[in-house]
Formats: structure tokens, C-alpha cells, sequence
């Protein structure tokens, strides 16, 4: 089978995704599941879809596009800001996008008049993170000239954090945007279907003892269905799987070798290169194919046994303590957040999905370069 590749395991991102749709839902929260990181997979989707999120989040138009052609017709939002040249594309293939900026607004009102459609809107409070948001003060005048424009509806408000500066959601903040949610109603005469609190750094806050929600109703949820991992700390989430999706690569190298380079150094192919101490033995070192055109290797954990010296484009260099694998074996990686986004658009690694308890019953084999096939 082709190498590098995804294996992707199907039935534990679903548990992942049921899990967390049947926590939270006691809670009064929907659950948003979020693609972005598969490139818009209509197999991951429709995952998703069965185990209970009531909408797709993507951050790239090409992504909704392609889930469109997937066949997927579930309610899709766009989760970056949109961009103005793409407002055409944007209403003709999402439902709702998350915005804060009323120019751009004014763009898909526009577009959506053109297209005889109605696009949904949810405006982005900025909490503290620092990154995309509406600052609070400003936010009821933003409301009253959405309001005001054709072709688009105001569908609620939300906001993110952890993702530029770290800040943790919790009781303050989330607070706030209830706060800010009530208070548009009232002024407005108006409800609010979305309050959209954030992503799965707020799990934490969510399942807190006797935690009070407040108005939030709604989260966008992606590593922690895929990789079964709380953002905040990168913590395993209780009762979700950390292996639904790992990466493969063929051992290319095998063989002992000094444990310290010998000549004069200066940077690598990539940059400064890490100054390793030690003894001057003969250790076994393994190279295997994979490299930064395929992943994020600072952020792949290696089988146990073996440690990451480092990475080109091209190698993933690695120190063995016990084994000793042979040209053509391929080793198991486990990837975080960035890895995965990186290995998942990288045209160089296969994707394959299949079920855990039936890994001969595999589904598309995505290769790079070519048409899929089973």
C-alpha cells in the first residue's frame, strides 16, 4: 500500500463526535463539527453528520465546494472570515459565514441579491484573543446596519479564543458574549438562533460541575473529534479516542552510525540546526520518508522506542533505542492538529479510511496524483 499515507479510522472519529454531541447536549449545545483539517472530506463528513452535529464548519471555500460535490447538502459555515473577491462563491455554496468586518458584509449582501438567495450571518465578538472580532462597543451599532441589508440575515453572534494568544475560555468571558446576546434581543426585538461560543478549547468550561452555559448554544468542534485532544493543554479528553488518525511512512534508511556529526557546522537546509551533547557512540539511526512538504514533523510522536533527531524536506531522522527496522518496514506516527492539516493538503500522502474492527473492509484509498480506488 502506498506510503506516506492517513489511515483514518472512521468509526472512532464518529464515537468522538456522538460522545461530545450527547455531552453537550443536556447542556442546550449543538455541535458544529469542523473539517477544515480533512480538506473539506466528504467520508469524514458524512461521519460526523450520522454521530449527531447538526452543521459542517470549513475555513476554505474550495473545501465547501468539494463538499458540495461529495454530495453533502447538510448546512455548511464558513469559519474564516470571508474574503470580498470570493463573496459569489461563498453564498452560492454556504449557508452562514462568521464575519466582522461590514464591508465584507455588504459584499455578500450583494452577491446574495445577485444569486436571488439569503445568506446567514453570525457576527464574531472580539473576547480578548485578539484575533478576529468585533469590538463589544461597537457591536450593536454592526447589528443595526446588518439588519438594514438585503439578501442577508443575522443569525447570532459568537466569538474565538485559544487560537491566536491562548486565552482560555471560561466564566468571564463566555459571560460576556451571553450578556451581549440578551442584550441585542432586547434592543432589536429580535432572537438570536446561534450563539456560538467556540471551539474545543471551551470543553473544559462546558463540562465544569454544575456549569452554567448561559446563552451559549452552539460550539465549533474540530481536533477534539478528530484527535480526541482539548486544545488548551493537549490533554486526552475523557472517553475519546487519540488514534483515530495516524500517519505512515517506509523506512527508507537503516543502520548504526556516529551519535555526533564530525566537521565544522553551520545551518542545516532548513535553518539552525539542533546542537545534540552526548557521548560519541554508534547508535542505530533510521530514516524514513516523510518530510516538511508532507507534515508538520515537529509535530508527529514516534513508536515507542524511537526519538525524532530532526526533518529536511524530504526525512524524518530518528534514533532507535531497541529495534532495528528493516528497508521497506514502515513506522506509525501520531500527529497533532498541525501535522494533520499539513499531511491532509500535502499532494504527496495517500488518505485511507476504513473501519477499526474491519481493517480489510477499507474504503477509498485517496492517492496523491491519481484517481481513487479501492
Amino acid at each position: 500500500m502506498s506510503a506516506p499515507r492517513l489511515e483514518i479510522r472512521l468509526d472512532r472519529i464518529g464515537h468522538n463526535a456522538r460522545t461530545l454531541v450527547q455531552r453537550l447536549r443536556p447542556l442546550g449545545i449543538t455541535v458544529c463539527g469542523v473539517t477544515k483539517a480533512t480538506m473539506g472530506s466528504p467520508e469524514i463528513a458524512r461521519e460526523l453528520l450520522a454521530a449527531g452535529v447538526t452543521s459542517l464548519g470549513e475555513s476554505r471555500v474550495e473545501n465547501i465546494e468539494n463538499l458540495r460535490r461529495g454530495g453533502i447538502t447538510a448546512p455548511i459555515t464558513l469559519v474564516r472570515s470571508p474574503m470580498i473577491s470570493q463573496s459569489d462563491r461563498i453564498v452560492a455554496n454556504a449557508d452562514l459565514s462568521l464575519n466582522s468586518e461590514l464591508d465584507v458584509i455588504n459584499q455578500l449582501s450583494q452577491s446574495a441579491v445577485e444569486q436571488r438567495t439569503v445568506h446567514g450571518i453570525v457576527l464574531m465578538v472580539e473576547l480578548g484573543d485578539l484575533r478576529e472580532g468585533i469590538m463589544p462597543g461597537d457591536l450593536h451599532d454592526t447589528v443595526r446596519k446588518v439588519l438594514q441589508l438585503p439578501g442577508v440575515v443575522l443569525r447570532g453572534i459568537g466569538a474565538n479564543l485559544a487560537c491566536q494568544n491562548g486565552v482560555i475560555p471560561d466564566v468571564s468571558n463566555m459571560g460576556e458574549l451571553s450578556t451581549l446576546a440578551t442584550s441585542i434581543e432586547a434592543t432589536f426585538g429580535l432572537s438570536l438562533d446561534i450563539v456560538s461560543g467556540g471551539n474545543s478549547a471551551n470543553l473544559q468550561w462546558a463540562f465544569e460541575p454544575d456549569a452554567d452555559v448561559g446563552r451559549i448554544n452552539h460550539l465549533r468542534l474540530g481536533e477534539s473529534i478528530l484527535l480526541g485532544r482539548d486544545p488548551v493543554n493537549r490533554s486526552l479528553l475523557d472517553g475519546l479516542h487519540a488514534n483515530a488518525i495516524s500517519i505512515v511512512g517506509e523506512v527508507i534508511e537503516s543502520k548504526l552510525k556516529p551519535s555526533q556529526p564530525r566537521g565544522d557546522r553551520g545551518q542545516t537546509a532548513l535553518g539552525p540546526g539542533i546542537q545534540r551533547r552526548g557521548a560519541h557512540d554508534r547508535r542505530h539511526r533510521v530514516i524514513v520518508a516523510l518530510g516538511w512538504q508532507d507534515l508538520d514533523v515537529d509535530g508527529i510522536v514516534p513508536p515507542d522506542g524511537f526519538e525524532i533527531l530532526g526533518g529536511s524536506s524530504d526525512h524524518v531522522v530518528l534514533e532507535s533505542a531497541l529495534a532495528e527496522p528493516k528497508l521497506g518496514s514502515e513506522l506509525r506516527f501520531m500527529p497533532n492538529y498541525s501535522a494533520l492539516m499539513r499531511s491532509m493538503s500535502s499532494p504527496f500522502v495517500a488518505q485511507v479510511y476504513f473501519r477499526s474492527h474491519d481493517s480489510q473492509s477499507r474504503m477509498a484509498l485517496v492517492q496523491p496524483y491519481g484517481p481513487q480506488s479501492s
